[in-house]
């Protein structure tokens, strides 16, 4: 299939009709005439989240637009279940979980390095709105991550509830199996607009002032 210009504009368009009518995503009311993707969302008040102490802990840190500006990932998942099942997949291995919304970077390595770092235990996980996820661990460089899951679109709830099974594996010490993913050399040609329009929006929500941010049960 060739990726060429008169293709790059269809799915353009195409994603800015889907933006502008599909609710489930919540992304954008219109784009004509906006110097922003959405209002800044305000964190006045928001409790600033604390370094961890418990070793059985794995912070779960979200993006900035996640569960506000953006309620699905980019494969149409409400972000919700996505975040049910990352937890319960880390207390079915006996582990507990804080979610955190991280507010000064976008760039999902550095979200869950970020994670691992305030976390207890030592590992973290960082979840973009888009879907894509990083297992970390707090000694590790940025890119040298302990397990990535680059195809958002290709994910679906028990890959998710994998992901938390394993960081907490990675927490107990355990030999660690690393979860299988699906791969589709089209799907970045498929979604790539799309990917970008929500990275967009999710970046222009930080606020590195706040930094990390208590976000369980919070909106």
């Amino acid at each position: 299939m060739e990726v060429n210009e008169q293709l790059i504009r269809a799915i353009t368009e195409a994603v800015v009709r889907q933006l502008h009518t599909d609710g489930a995503q919540n992304a954008t009311q219109s784009l004509a005439g906006k110097t922003r993707m959405r209002p800044k969302h305000s964190y006045e008040g928001a409790e600033r989240a604390k370094q961890g102490t418990d070793p059985k802990e794995v912070v779960i840190g979200v993006g900035a637009a996640f569960q506000t500006e953006i309620n699905a990932t980019i494969g149409g998942i409400p972000l919700d279940d996505v975040l049910r099942n990352v937890k319960a997949g880390i207390e079915e291995e006996g582990m507990t979980s804080r979610v955190v919304k991280v507010l000064d970077t976008s760039d999902v390595c550095f979200m869950a390095l970020q994670s691992a770092k305030l976390s207890g235990s030592g590992i973290g996980i960082g979840i973009q709105s888009k879907g894509t996820t990083v297992i970390h661990q707090k000694d590790l460089y940025p890119l040298t991550n302990l397990e990535l899951f680059p195809q958002a679109p290709l994910m679906d709830l028990e890959t998710y509830r994998k992901i938390g099974k394993n960081a907490a594996k990675y927490v107990k010490g355990e030999k660690v199996t690393p979860i299988e993913c699906t791969n589709d050399p089209m799907v970045r040609a498929k979604y790539q607009v799309k990917a970008a329009l929500m990275h967009i929006i999710e970046t222009e929500q930080l606020d590195p002032d706040k930094g990390m941010i208590v976000w369980e049960g919070a909106r």
